[in-house]
């Protein structure tokens, strides 16, 4: 529910973060060094290994017992997966660096035949995450899981791979294949930033890279916009002639991009360069000279001074609005992650692979149901749910309460207050407004009958008996 809600506050609460750090570390001590666990994990790598198989005795020795618990803690977890994934980066760089042979019969090589067994495991992995996870059906774990922005980055990455292994299997397309690898390695490297969001430092950075990201698309499409209109007429008032589509996009696009940081050909700009390549330059007279030189001073005032600075004032923005609540965002973020890491198997790849064949035969074999989900989960009795149940309830009517307290105590509040009342006050003085027209309405009217009654009994004489005035119509 706080997940869904994106409750920050919540999870900033001491509970909380107390109880996801005895989750994290398990039964081992929260004050344990890091480099205590780093030199634990290579040395029992081979000890858990043994530990994963189906295979369990009635009793376990207490070495192995011991070891379980320091293995099955999401921090071990975590800290393996982190080995681990440097090794596969340092093995992808070898393969693409030194070791990538040319396709069949040649290659592939061994390292690059480990290489693919690796990305194969980290495919399983994936794919338990999004299927195989939960309660809820897989189109829901689906949608959950690409929602996460890392998730879609591991889809990208092994798109990417597959993609590349497909295209260097064959002669025609061998060069292409090799350039999406070492794309799709740039892509796998970034997938290292998720690793320290742990870090109660360097993981509120990593949210304020992610919020000036979508601050760096606004500048680029100004920029764009600059480039293009100065990258045309620039082209077009230097280069008479240059039939190369290739060399027209890069200096309509490349070459004004260059002009930023510094790099103006002077020469070509006064025409006194001629290239040996069969380009024609245009001989630039008076009037052309001065105005491509006038583009340029035009052209840098907006781009380096204007932009530039105006992305900085973004990014600082960025930086404050973000960094005033960065334990609270650190905070979320490490449940999520601890989450991950808790949900995950014990061994990382490409040994995930025993793992996922133990899981396979607890899960769909003998049926034997998972105790990890029991870490986020509070079984009580039923007295005790229900007292919980009324506390809640407790609790919520009196959050309510003084919400609404706030609320009418607000200025916004009073100020709508205040506003009923003087609708109200103007309501009554437009009614007695109107009750006094009408009186005056009257009382002008018994004047006018009472005058003309005392003209007609004038005119008649003294000797006739006066009538009754009529009665006036309207008086209350």
């Amino acid at each position: 529910m706080g997940v869904s809600a994106d409750a920050r506050l919540f999870f900033s609460n001491d509970g909380v973060q107390s109880l996801l750090s005895q989750i994290w570390w398990g039964d081992m001590k929260r004050n344990t060094e890091v480099w205590k666990l780093l030199s634990s994990t290579t040395e029992v790598m081979f000890l858990v290994v043994f530990a994963c198989v189906p295979y369990q005795p009635p009793q376990r020795p207490f070495i192995v017992s011991r070891w379980r618990q320091f293995w099955f803690a999401p921090v071990t977890s975590f800290l393996g997966n982190v080995l681990m994934y440097f090794l596969f980066l340092l093995l992808f760089a070898y393969v693409l660096l030194v070791d990538f042979e040319p396709p069949p019969p040649s290659g592939p090589g061994a390292a690059e035949c480990v290489l693919y067994f690796w990305v194969f495991t980290i495919v399983c992995e994936e794919i338990r995450q999004t299927i195989f996870l939960g309660t809820m059906t897989w189109r829901q774990r689906f949608r959950l899981y690409i929602k996460d922005l890392w998730n879609k980055c591991d889809l990208t990455a092994i798109s990417l791979f597959i993609i590349g292994l497909i295209c260097r299997m064959f002669h025609w397309s061998y060069e292409f294949g090799r350039d999406v690898l070492c794309l799709d390695y740039m892509v796998f490297t970034l997938r290292l930033i998720h690793i320290f969001a742990i870090h109660k430092q360097l993981g509120p950075k990593i949210i304020i890279v992610g919020k000036m990201m979508k601050d760096v698309f606004f500048f680029l499409f100004f920029l764009g916009v600059w480039l293009m209109a100065y990258g045309v007429a620039n082209q077009a008032l230097i280069y008479s002639y240059d039939p190369n589509l290739n060399r027209i996009f890069r200096r309509v696009f490349y070459r004004p991009y260059l002009h930023i940081f510094g790099q103006i050909p002077v020469e070509e700009m006064d025409g006194t360069c001629v290239c040996a390549s069969g380009i024609k330059i245009r001989k630039l007279n008076a009037t052309s000279n001065w105005l491509v030189v006038i583009l340029l001073v035009v052209y840098l005032l907006v781009t380096n001074i204007l932009l530039i600075n105006l992305l900085i004032a973004m990014f600082s923005y960025t930086f404050s609005k973000v960094q005033e609540h960065s334990d609270t965002y650190w905070k979320f973020q490490r449940y999520n992650l601890i989450v991950e890491y808790h949900s995950r198997p014990s061994l990382a790849p490409p040994f995930i692979i025993l793992s996922h064949i133990n899981l396979f035969i607890k899960r769909v074999i003998r049926k034997v149901p998972s105790v990890k989900i029991h870490h986020f989960v509070l079984d009580l009795e039923a007295k005790a749910a229900n007292r919980l149940s009324t506390w809640e309830t407790i609790q919520k009517e009196d959050f309510l309460t003084a919400r609404n307290k706030i609320q009418k105590s607000s200025d916004s509040e009073r100020l709508k207050r205040m506003s009923a009342k003087v609708d109200g006050v103007l309501k009554h003085l437009s009614e007695s407004r109107d009750f006094e027209h009408r009186l005056r309405s009257l009382e002008n009217q018994y004047c006018s009958s009472a005058l003309s009654w005392v003209v007609d009994t004038l005119s008649q004489g003294s000797t006739f008996k006066p009538p009754r005035p009529p009665p006036l119509r309207g008086i209350y």
